[in-house]
């Protein structure tokens, strides 16, 4: 007999001493059970059944408030509604404050807490069935938004996916609703599942009970973990623990099998919005569930709880984020966001004023120079600032910056390094409302003469090599030193003050009762920031304030990045966010002019510095960190061993790079984001998430699938493709249809609000003429598979017309890439566009000397592996990259440097 055949047992209330339980909230309903064929095992139609819940309609009824909507908890197994204790107080407290009222209900399904034991199998398509019956019991008309754990998740997701007419939002704690064929279920699942150990697991004994309670991150207090006992004393209460591990649909032979899919197949039909709270050490529905759900909802709203496990509930204080995100869903009811709103605006400077007396770290800088947050120049070692420490020296500098003549929408240039005085001065220039204006060094002087001339600011704040360049080539803006010069220097280079100066003025001003000036309003601007000049010059992409803040939410909410985080970023960007994120950050000792010269002990002394957890570095800084690995102690490794998320970005990484990587830090999860200076983090995906998207296009029988994939679109995001015509141009209407190549059009909250003072190319880059609407259109050539996925496949500028077709390059540069002797590769075009020649350009693992056409050998390698017919195949020492990234390969230049070579030309470096 199944172990949920046990001796039936009636309903009763819980004790009402139980740890966190309001016994208020414990009423009992009696339900007509519906039934469904197979009676005899699944009920009897008609068979009245009481249900234990937590509900708090009473409580909200004596405070006289009408609920805008009712929450549905649903729990897993081998839990009860108790698992919800606190998000049903919290609701009913937010209530009596005047916020928002919802009314919650948390059921204890039938076999399970102090509901009714009914003796009867219950599979999922009757949990499912059991739970409709109940809603109709209570009159529940909507809107009603569920929220599930463990196979509650999945009993939710089907009342959702039967109740569309009443379905307002989704939310979920760790869960899943699909297994892959090729990947096992969960170990603790398989162990329980054995027929020798089944019931002495799970009914017999409160083994399976016991073991989930151990999962707890700290562990469970013995009050709470007697709470969760309270309805399983005896064997005859554990019948359906049993009853659900058996119902787990190992195979497709499972009876629970065909519902299982339905649900999981409903889910993407849903179009509610939805959140996702995750635990991350969750060793049963771990982060490859939380990768499906994305794929299934994409739009998700997802916040990962760092250190929290299956029992995320007990682990992370989640039931203010979830009434939070329920706020934001019931104040836009009315009125639906368009893409691009932002309705989580936070200032940058929020957690400079929430931590300002904290003593905890802030940020490391790994080589410091010394100035502005030390008073003095630091030779040796890493600096280490605290949050009370930045915060005062962001509030000195602000106030000094503004009694010096710095005013609200000032442009004020930054030639500072990245580092403690470069995150200080962007974080006081914000805060006074002055205009930021970052360019990339490694443009070069040329580069950052054309990117400072054109954002012409009106201050320039710099060390000293910096201020040279600008007195020499006439840069405009009054100058400011980064640290104190003999007066005949700064007499000569212009300069009026040094950091330390207005960090005197502003904390004497401070000191004297003067305050900062009013903050500036979300909609107003606050930086200029430069592209890397990868595609042509370098173009200043403008944000809002609220813009940067929705950058901020966006990682926060992807990869669950805040306070409490050690984030460590090779990528100088992501390190200026640290602290607008809440968390402990770092740049490695490196060039920051050349990510090429990361290594590994670098990264993993940075992370050590700052106990990291989440690692972000440029596809080529990659590549230099896997090939100085033999270099890594014990000790580094230890340390990248700590780290849980590694993020790679700034180009298309290739699987065998990102992996190479990820055997550095075994225990993160690689992704790798796509989005550009104009949007951050647009798409994600994991490590695992490209595999299976590179598996699902073998499994079509495609060779390849047309580029790389960088994943589905972040909560925020939406992604459109405009289809390309014959001559290689965007004219199609931006829609979601698959296996189309086209230019990849973006919205979010945290795209540009335009380029600065470039109308013509802002123009051509927007598509949308509603209000409030903000498209933005990448140049980046791809397409969205049948999953949603989408696929970078090049450049629109660097799309090839031959006479048969259209040619993008990254898949046939990625099959060339895959010869042994073969490093990097590029496919150009020559000749008039509608009859260009293909040509690919290499560079070998052996490393050339000289340029030269490739040998026959290693061209007939090529031309097979390119499947497309070449025009020639030329071997050169180094392929030209980018600036910024060392990894953007600059196709426009070789295509013209192919054209002069193949032409009869000096055979140069290109």
């Amino acid at each position: 007999m199944p172990p949920a055949a046990t001796v039936a047992a009636g309903a009763s209330l819980p004790p009402a001493d139980l740890d966190g339980l309001r016994p208020g909230f414990s009423r009992l309903v009696e339900v007509s059970e519906s039934g469904i064929p197979g009676a005899s095992r699944t009920g009897i139609p008609g068979a009245s059944r009481t249900w234990h819940l937590l509900d708090n309609a009473a409580q909200l009824a004596e405070l006289g408030v009408e609920p805008i909507g009712t929450v549905l908890c649903v729990h897993g197994n081998p839990t009860w509604s108790y698992l919800w204790r606190a998000f049903v107080a919290d609701a009913t407290d937010a209530a009596a404050r005047g916020d928002a009222a919802w009314r919650v209900v948390a059921v204890d399904q039938l076999e399970m807490g102090f509901s009714e034991r009914t003796g009867t199998v219950r599979t999922l398509e009757r949990r499912v069935r059991d739970l409709g019956d109940l809603t109709r019991a209570l009159e529940l008309d909507g809107p009603v938004v569920t929220f599930g754990h463990d196979w509650g998740g999945v009993v939710s997701l089907g009342w959702a996916v039967d109740h569309p007419e009443q379905l307002a939002g989704v939310m979920l704690l760790n869960t899943a609703v699909h297994q892959r064929e090729d990947e096992p279920i969960p170990a603790p699942l398989r162990l329980a599942l054995r027929r020798s150990i089944l019931g002495r697991a799970t009914v017999s004994t409160p083994a399976f009970l016991e073991t989930t309670l151990a999962l707890a991150h700290p562990p469970l207090s013995a009050a709470v973990k007697a709470g969760y006992r309270a309805p399983y004393r005896h064997a005859e209460l554990r019948g359906g623990i049993g009853g659900f591990v058996a119902d787990i649909p190992a195979d497709a032979a499972h009876e629970s099998f065909a519902e299982l899919d339905r649900i999981a197949s409903g889910i993407r039909t849903l179009g509610v919005p939805s959140l996702l709270l995750w635990g991350p050490r969750d060793p049963i529905f771990g982060d490859r569930y939380l990768d499906d759900l994305l794929e299934r909802m994409p739009r998700s709203d997802v916040h990962r709880f760092e250190g929290a496990g299956h029992l995320i509930a007990e682990d992370a204080d989640y039931a203010p984020a979830a009434l939070a995100w329920l706020g934001d869903q019931s104040s836009d009811r009315a009125a639906p966001a368009r893409p691009g709103r932002d309705d989580h605006y936070q200032p940058l400077w929020h957690y400079l004023d929430e931590l300002r007396d904290s003593d905890d770290t802030a940020l490391v800088e790994m080589a410091p120079g010394g100035s502005a947050m030390s008073g003095a120049a630091q030779k040796s070692g890493p600096r280490v600032v605290s949050w009370r420490l930045l915060s005062r020296r962001v509030r000195e500098l602000a106030a000094g910056l503004d009694r010096t003549g710095v005013r609200r929408g000032d442009r004020v240039s930054l030639l500072v390094p990245p580092g403690a005085d470069l995150t200080a001065v962007l974080y006081a220039c914000v805060r006074i409302g002055a205009i930021v204006v970052v360019a990339d060094a490694g443009l070069g002087l040329r580069g950052l003469t054309r990117a400072v001339r054109g954002a012409r600011p009106d201050h320039v704040i710099g060390q000293s090599k910096g201020l040279t360049a600008a007195l020499a080539l006439g840069w405009p803006g009054r100058r400011i030193s980064t640290t104190r010069l003999p007066g005949p220097a700064g007499r000569a280079l212009g300069v009026t003050h040094c950091l330390a100066d207005l960090v005197e003025i502003g904390a004497a001003s401070l000191a004297a009762g003067a305050g900062l000036p009013p903050e500036p309003g979300s909609d107003d601007v606050a930086a200029v920031l430069f592209t890397s000049g990868s595609t042509g010059p370098a173009k200043g992409v403008v944000y809002t304030h609220a813009q940067l803040s929705g950058i901020r939410f966006a990682l926060a909410g992807q990869y669950g990045v805040g306070p409490g985080t050690g984030l460590v970023a090779g990528f100088a960007p992501f390190a200026l966010l640290g602290p607008a994120l809440g968390a402990r950050s770092a740049t490695p000792d490196m060039d920051v002019t050349s990510p090429g010269t990361l290594t590994a002990t670098a990264v993993a002394d940075a992370v050590a510095a700052v106990d990291g957890t989440v690692v972000f570095l440029s596809p080529a800084a990659i590549a230099n960190v896997v090939a100085t690995e033999s270099d890594l102690t014990p000790a580094h490794r230890a340390s990248l061993a700590e780290v849980h998320e590694f993020l790679s970005a700034g180009a298309p990484v290739s699987e065998p790079l990102l992996a190479a990587a990820a055997r550095l830090m075994p225990g993160a999860v690689a992704h790798t984001p796509y989005g550009m200076t104009e949007g951050l983090l647009l798409t994600d995906t994991t490590l695992d998430g490209i595999r299976h998207a590179v598996r699902d296009s073998a499994g079509r029988g495609e060779a390849d699938a047309g580029g790389v994939c960088v994943g589905t679109p972040t909560a925020t995001t939406v992604v459109r493709i405009s289809a390309i015509n014959s001559l290689g141009v965007p004219t199609g209407e931006p829609s979601l249809q698959p296996n189309v190549t086209g230019e990849i059009v973006v919205s979010a909250p945290h795209i540009k609000n335009g380029y600065d003072r470039l109308w013509i190319t802002d123009r051509a880059s927007r598509l949308g003429t509603e209000p409030g609407e903000r498209w933005h259109r990448t140049g980046d050539v791809g397409h969205l598979d049948d999953a949603g996925r989408l696929w970078v496949e090049g450049r629109l500028p660097h799309v090839v017309v031959t006479a048969s077709g259209v040619v993008t390059p990254v898949a046939t540069e990625q099959r060339i890439e895959g010869i042994a002797p073969v490093s990097r590769a590029a496919i150009v075009g020559i000749g008039p566009r509608g009859t260009q020649q293909l040509v690919a350009i290499v560079e070998t693992i052996a490393g050339s000397r000289r340029v030269s056409l490739a040998p026959a050998e290693l061209a007939a390698a090529v031309r097979l592996a390119a499947v497309l017919p070449l025009a020639a195949v030329l071997v050169v020492p180094k392929l030209p990259t980018d600036i910024r990234h060392n990894s953007k390969i600059d196709r426009t230049r070789l295509a013209a440097w192919a054209t002069v070579v193949l032409s009869g030309g000096p055979m140069r470096q290109p």
